[in-house]
């Protein structure tokens, strides 16, 4: 009976033993950083999000970039799943623009998508803005979805060319959450962007001066440049854009609004038909493309 008292003793003192860890002390922490390379857009303030903490680009300038078109003949047809009239490609771009019209509203709703593992660094936009599509003007905001040495990394930003991605600090990104955006003309020589995370309840909002024509209005998929240079696309899967708006009004897109991405002489992104109420869709990493989403 001693014996059996003593040894129910020792387990009591080892299960207490193990309850006292701090849990900070079981969680990995990792702190992402470029060896040799700086982001020089982004403020001294620690991110905490789904995969990192303390997110730094050390020398790495993230800029989302005007659409780069391709010429038809480098320009390969997806693996369509129905009737398709592409109006646009581009090595940087996928999803859709429309145009014809001057712009002073947008909105979208998206998913952030899941990155998967890549060899290499390997970088995604998911994006609305106005202006890109046929001239150097640019307002948008959206998130970032990146695989960098060996880690996923996710975040929120904004940007008005020619200036670089500026992330957005106090928004904390994981996969999956439900973005919303909106960007508007004041009517001033100003526009204010509006970007929401409603699964973790985080707005951020600023007003900003902006002179684009507004001769374009998009929803975009698209691999940023990295120092000046198109990136490699990241593995992201798939995401939704819906619903949309433009000028305050459905869009009504059309699958001539629609572009895909074309890297290194592959399909690497492409967009489906627009959905049955014409304001929104999905794009999906690869050459085949994905069908609607349900309205």
């Amino acid at each position: 009976m001693k014996k059996r008292y003593m040894t129910t003793n020792v387990a009591i003192l080892a299960i207490l033993s193990v309850s006292a860890i701090p849990a900070t002390a079981m969680a990995s922490v990792a702190t992402y950083t470029h060896p040799g390379t700086d982001i020089t857009n982004l403020p001294n303030t620690p991110v905490v999000s789904a995969d990192h903490t303390d997110y730094t680009h050390p020398g790495v300038v993230i800029s989302n970039a005007p659409r780069q078109p391709l010429t038809p003949n480098s320009s390969l047809a997806p693996n369509s799943k129905g009737v398709v009239n592409y109006g646009w490609s581009a090595s940087n771009w996928s999803g859709y623009a429309v145009t014809g019209s001057t712009y002073n509203d947008i909105t979208g709703d998206w998913v952030v998508p899941t990155v998967s593992e890549t060899s290499k660094s390997t970088y995604s936009s998911t994006w609305i803005g106005i202006d890109g599509f046929n001239n150097s003007d640019l307002i948008q905001t959206g998130t970032e979805q990146d695989y960098v040495n060996g880690k996923a990394q996710y975040d929120a930003w904004w940007e008005i060319l020619p200036a670089a991605e500026t992330v957005i600090t106090t928004m904390a990104v994981y996969p999956g959450d439900h973005m919303t955006a909106h960007i508007h003309n004041n009517g001033n020589g100003t526009w204010t962007i509006t970007l929401n995370d409603t699964t973790r309840n985080e707005t951020f909002s600023t007003t900003k001066s902006y002179s684009g024509p507004g001769t374009s209005a998009e929803w975009i998929q698209e691999a940023p440049e990295i120092n000046g240079r198109i990136a490699t696309l990241a593995h992201y899967g798939e995401t939704t854009f819906d619903p949309d708006t433009v000028n305050g009004v459905n869009p009504g897109l059309t699958s001539s609004d629609s572009g895909y991405m074309v890297q290194n002489n592959v399909t690497v992104s492409v967009p489906s038909n627009p959905d049955s109420d014409t304001d929104g869709f999905n794009v999906a990493y690869g050459s085949t493309q994905p069908t609607p989403p349900q309205s």
